[in-house]
């Protein structure tokens, strides 16, 4: 009897499906498949390909209750998080990816300051790669799983999609779905099984793009690089939250609420640390304690019936029961929560902490739950230095009334986003980068650069014969070259002659 995967529901204890448990001996096969239909893919040209997207945007928008029970069953996030952050970003990538990618990836002609290259075509042209291996994460299997395949697909790739093993449901109903959007059979295949399975695709497709811990994303490039794979990588983050002085605190203190407990913290561009300037810090606490203290949290068993779901991985649990604790050992105090949840399920509190200082792991190390620590500064400055304090640099926002000068100190933060008086909403801008400095990751999601990564890039120069083509006199000659017409005399050596 073949061997399967219980896919756990972390909400309720419960078993939420069952997936085929496949091994790394069964990637080759499925790449191979994957190779062979590619050139088909490819060939339907970006018309054929965005009508199948648009189908499937419109599946995605007709089926949208039954993809949100899905995710909500395998993650224990609520409904209204799968509804905005799942399914809102599917539908919209499906439409921009269909309309952008004939413009993003059209030839282009490039201009050369060489006089050697005066009169010639250059072109700069974007091939598929072949067959895109996505490795995919457990907290968002629609958006940033499933999510990284739209693009690929979009380029005229074929595309393996590793699913993590905690959350393999979504990615299989997306399978589903693009079959009966019309996608070509093997032009979109899932591999449901443990870690060896992602390792072993890396060896076998013509890209990676992985999402997940940065020292996982280490490993990841670290084999491709073996066989020069050129890869993606999202990984970690410990994103800041500024706060100054003259910030509408209402405001601020909503966006510290929301942006930390979305999805129960579980989102690598979470608000994770905030840091308010000393004469609203307390202010600041106190608006957040009440509005941390006053979220529901529990099972999602309809829209709107809690607002803070579920811990998605025991291992995670740990995580953040450890940071909290470590936290207080050293001088914190929890203004609300602190505490794993009784009874059935994966719950911990929505937590509020204060007194934490850098020699805190909560302040340091990325803790992926629903965890709001705020530390007191003096000023801005200190502000920054802390912010960019950090082997991190994903994400950061600025709070202030005075945008200007908002903007001159998000300029300053070492994070591949910041924003100022907002903070996750830059993901929803498809036409923007998005992406990670320092050992938050390598490359970009959106944006031009979001498609092109899944495409070769190829340079022609492309010269017309006829009664005046070009004759040179090679440089080292210590002759002028000289190109028919009379129209320009390149001089070398000695000067004029």
């Amino acid at each position: 009897m073949a061997e399967t995967i219980e896919v756990e529901n972390p909400a309720t204890g419960g078993i939420a499906g069952t997936v085929p448990k496949m091994g790394p001996e069964e990637v080759a096969p499925i790449v191979a498949r994957a190779r062979a239909a590619q050139p088909g893919w490819e060939a339907l040209g970006y018309e054929g390909r965005a009508k199948v997207m648009r189908r499937a945007q419109k599946w995605m928008l007709d089926n949208s209750d039954r993809v949100i029970e899905t995710i909500v069953s395998e993650t224990g996030k609520t409904h209204n998080d799968a509804q905005t952050a799942e399914i809102g970003y599917a539908a919209a990538a499906f439409g921009f990816w269909a309309k952008n990618a004939p413009k993003f990836l059209a030839d282009e002609r490039v201009r050369s300051a060489s006089p050697f290259l005066a009169g010639k075509k250059i072109v700069l042209r974007y091939r598929p790669l072949g067959v895109v291996g996505v490795i995919g994460p457990w907290n968002y299997p629609l958006t940033n799983s499933f999510g990284d395949c739209i693009p690929a697909l979009a380029a005229g790739n074929s595309v393996v999609l590793k699913p993590s093993h905690v959350t393999p449901l979504t990615s299989l109903l997306m399978a589903e779905m693009l079959e009966e959007s019309g996608l070509g059979k093997d032009v979109y295949q899932v591999l449901t099984g443990l870690g060896g399975v992602g390792a072993e695709l890396i060896d076998h497709v013509d890209f990676v793009m992985f999402t997940g811990s940065t020292a996982t994303g280490k490993k990841v490039a670290e084999q491709a690089a073996r066989t020069l794979t050129p890869v993606g990588l999202e990984l970690g983050g410990k994103d800041p939250m500024i706060v100054l002085r003259d910030a509408d605190l209402e405001k601020a203190a909503n966006a510290a609420t929301y942006y930390s407990m979305q999805n129960g913290g579980q989102t690598c561009i979470s608000v994770e640390r905030v840091y308010v300037e000393e004469p609203v810090h307390d202010e600041f606490v106190k608006l957040v304690t009440e509005k941390v203290g006053k979220l529901r949290q529990g099972v999602p068993t309809k829209p709107g019936n809690v607002d803070v779901g579920a811990v998605t991985v025991a291992p995670q649990q740990e995580i953040i029961a450890a940071h909290v604790a470590d936290a207080v050992e050293k001088g914190a105090k929890v203004a609300v929560g602190g505490r794993r949840r009784d009874g059935a399920g994966r719950f911990f509190e929505p937590t509020v902490l204060t007194g934490v200082d850098h020699s805190m792991k909560c302040m340091t190390d990325e803790t992926f739950g629903p965890t709001l620590p705020v530390m007191k500064v003096r000023d801005a400055e200190q502000a920054l230095e802390l912010a960019n304090d950090s082997e991190y640099g994903l994400q950061a926002s600025v709070w202030t009334r005075d945008t200007a000068r908002g903007e001159q100190i998000a300029k300053r933060i070492d994070a591949g986003v910041a924003n100022v008086n907002e903070h996750q909403v830059n993901y929803l801008a498809l036409e923007i980068p998005m992406g990670g400095w320092k050992s938050s990751g390598l490359g970009t999601r959106h944006g031009p650069d979001g498609i092109r990564k899944y495409a070769r890039k190829q340079a022609s120069v492309i010269a017309r014969f006829g009664p005046r083509r070009a004759i040179f006199m090679f440089p080292y000659s210590g002759w002028a070259a000289k190109l028919t017409g009379g129209a320009l005399r390149l001089l070398h050596g000695r000067g004029k002659r």
